[in-house]
């Protein structure tokens, strides 16, 4: 069992991970791993130093090659359970963030392998249990 809670704020040192909601002209962008078949928002773990921010920008520039870019902070979420990179279950919280991106590099040199551009969201998800809860957070927040 995993649970997804959305907080307005936490104390920053326990902001470990930054995911990116983002669109393109109008269409959702996920991102495609080398190792998986699955789609997934790009997003990744805080680097020791990092300002969370900053965090939030570079994995949305190595996971999308977004080169032209607005990004904005929407909230704290935090996720409770075993998951992929979580082998306790304890909670776990990260920054939310929107981007809309109006350039992408011609190459990717990342671990995806691929960004596609989508009108619908996808049904094969690589965290089913979260990640379209954080678009659905986005959606019910009407920020963009």
């Amino acid at each position: 069992m995993v649970e997804v809670r959305f907080y307005d704020t936490v104390n920053d040192e326990l902001l470990k991970f930054a995911v990116i909601i983002s669109q393109s002209n109008g269409k959702w962008v996920f991102c495609k791993h080398k190792e998986r078949d699955t789609y997934e928002v790009p997003g990744g773990h805080r680097e020791a130093g990092e300002v969370i921010f900053e965090t939030a920008k570079r994995e949305l520039q190595e996971e999308t090659g977004a080169i032209k870019f607005e990004i904005k902070p929407i909230c704290v979420y935090s996720v409770t359970g075993k998951t992929r990179v979580n082998d306790t279950g304890e909670e776990t919280f990260g920054l939310l963030c929107f981007a809309e991106i109006t350039e992408f590099a011609k190459e990717l040199h990342s671990e995806m392998v691929k960004v596609v551009l989508m009108d619908e969201l996808p049904e094969n998800w690589t965290y089913p249990l979260i990640q379209p809860k954080l678009i659905e957070n986005k959606e019910n927040l009407k920020l963009y």
